[in-house]
C-alpha cells in the first residue's frame, strides 16, 4: 500500500510530493486515511532552519489533522477501524510507538516520527490519536489538534481566565484566534487583538474582540494602557513568536498579578530582555506546553462545544489548499495575512 506525502528534503526548499510506500504496523501504530491537515508556524520553523540543525532529513511535516481510522496495529485499543479521530502532536494516552518511516524512490529512508499528517495516508502513534463523535465534521476537526487545544487551552488550562477579566492577545492567527474564541466564551470583558495585518484583526471583530490594534500604526503599549482602568490587562498572551511582542506583552501585563503567556516560537538563540522590577511589582510570565492539555478530556470537549455552537471553528479557517499546492498553502501562512489554512488530502 501506498502514500502520497510531503517530504522536506533540503532546508529552504519547497516540499516535494512523492509516493511512499506505507510499512506494516508494529505495536501502537495507527493507519489514518487523513482527510485535512492544519499548518502552522512550526512547519515553517522546520522548512527554514530556525529550530537548529535537522538531523532527520528528509522527512514528513504536520502534526494537527482529521481523519479516519483505516487500521490497527497489535495491542492498539483507543481507537478501532472506521473511528473518525483528531490527530496531535499533544501525547494523550495510548501506546507511544516507535519512530515511524516509510520507503520512498529507490528505497530511500523518509523519517516521519509519532505524527506527520502531510500525507494521505500515515502511520500514527496510538497516543497522538483522539476519537471523536461520528456527527463532528472532519473540516473543521483537523483545528483541534493543535491551534485549538494550544489557544483555547491557554485560557481554561494555563491561567484558568476569570470571568470579567481583561486580555490582550498578539497576534490573532490560529493560536491567537483560538484564545480569543475561548476567552470570549469564558466571559472575558475586554478582549483586545494585536497584529500588524488589518485582514486578521477585522476577523478578530467578527470572533469577538472588543478593541483591535494594528501594531505596525500605533504604540502598542500606549494603545492598551489607554484601555483599561488599572494600567495594564490581567492576561496577555504572546502568539506572533517575535522578540519585540514578547516584551511588549510583559509590559502591558498589570502589576500585581498580571500574568503573561509565552506561546510563539522564536529562532533557536534569540533572547527577550524583560525589568526584573516588573516581577517585584507582581507581575508573572509563564511558557505554555499545548495549553496544558490533556488531549483525551479536551479535544472531545472542544468537539461538543462546537456541536453545540458555542465554537466557532469555520470562522477561523480562510484558506484550504489541495496537497500538490502546499508550498502554496506554506507560502500563505508565510505572508501573515491568513488564518487558519487547511491541506484537503481527499481525492487527490
Amino acid at each position: 500500500m501506498k502514500t502520497l506525502a510531503a517530504v522536506l528534503h533540503k532546508i529552504n526548499h519547497p516540499l516535494k510530493i512523492e509516493e511512499l510506500n506505507i510499512p506494516n504496523l508494529r505495536k501502537g501504530q495507527v493507519l489514518v486515511k487523513i482527510a485535512y491537515s492544519g499548518i502552522c508556524h512550526t512547519q515553517l520553523n522546520e522548512i527554514k532552519g530556525l529550530k537548529g540543525e535537522d538531523k532527520f532529513l528528509p522527512h514528513t511535516l504536520g502534526h494537527e489533522g482529521s481523519g479516519i481510522v483505516d487500521s490497527i496495529g497489535p495491542g492498539v485499543k483507543k481507537v478501532k477501524t472506521n473511528d473518525k479521530v483528531v490527530l496531535t502532536w499533544i501525547k494523550g494516552s495510548g501506546g507511544n510507538a516507535l519512530p515511524i518511516s516509510y520507503k520512498g524512490k529507490n528505497g530511500l529512508i523518509v523519517n516521519s516520527g509519532a505524527i506527520a499528517t502531510f500525507l494521505t495516508y500515515a502511520v500514527i502513534a496510538e497516543n497522538r490519536l483522539v476519537k471523536i463523535p461520528d456527527e463532528m465534521p472532519l473540516y473543521e476537526a483537523a483545528l483541534l489538534g493543535c491551534a485549538i487545544p494550544t489557544g483555547a487551552g491557554i485560557i481554561i488550562n494555563t491561567i484558568k481566565m476569570r470571568t470579567g477579566s481583561s486580555i490582550a492577545i498578539f497576534g490573532v492567527g490560529g493560536i491567537g484566534s483560538s484564545a480569543l474564541l475561548a476567552a470570549k466564551l469564558n466571559g472575558a470583558a475586554i478582549i483586545i487583538a494585536i497584529d500588524i495585518s488589518d485582514d486578521k484583526l477585522e476577523r478578530s471583530l467578527k470572533l469577538g474582540a472588543t478593541h483591535i490594534i494594528n501594531a505596525a500604526k500605533e504604540d502598542v503599549l500606549s494603545a492598551i494602557m489607554g484601555l483599561t482602568s488599572q494600567k495594564g490587562v490581567d492576561y496577555t498572551i504572546e502568539c506572533a513568536g517575535r522578540c519585540e511582542t514578547m516584551e511588549i506583552a510583559f509590559k502591558s501585563a498589570r502589576d500585581r498579578g498580571g500574568v503573561c503567556v509565552i506561546a510563539g516560537n522564536l529562532p533557536q538563540g534569540e533572547k527577550i530582555l524583560i525589568d526584573p522590577f516588573d516581577l517585584i511589582r507582581g507581575k508573572q510570565i509563564v511558557g505554555t506546553w499545548g495549553g496544558e492539555t490533556n488531549p483525551d478530556r479536551d479535544i472531545p470537549l472542544y468537539a461538543q462545544w462546537y456541536l453545540k455552537g458555542k465554537l466557532g471553528l469555520s470562522d477561523l479557517i480562510t484558506h484550504c489548499f489541495k496537497l500538490n499546492r502546499v508550498n502554496e498553502a506554506l507560502e500563505g501562512l508565510n505572508c501573515g495575512k491568513a488564518g487558519r489554512i487547511l491541506i484537503d488530502m481527499n481525492e487527490q
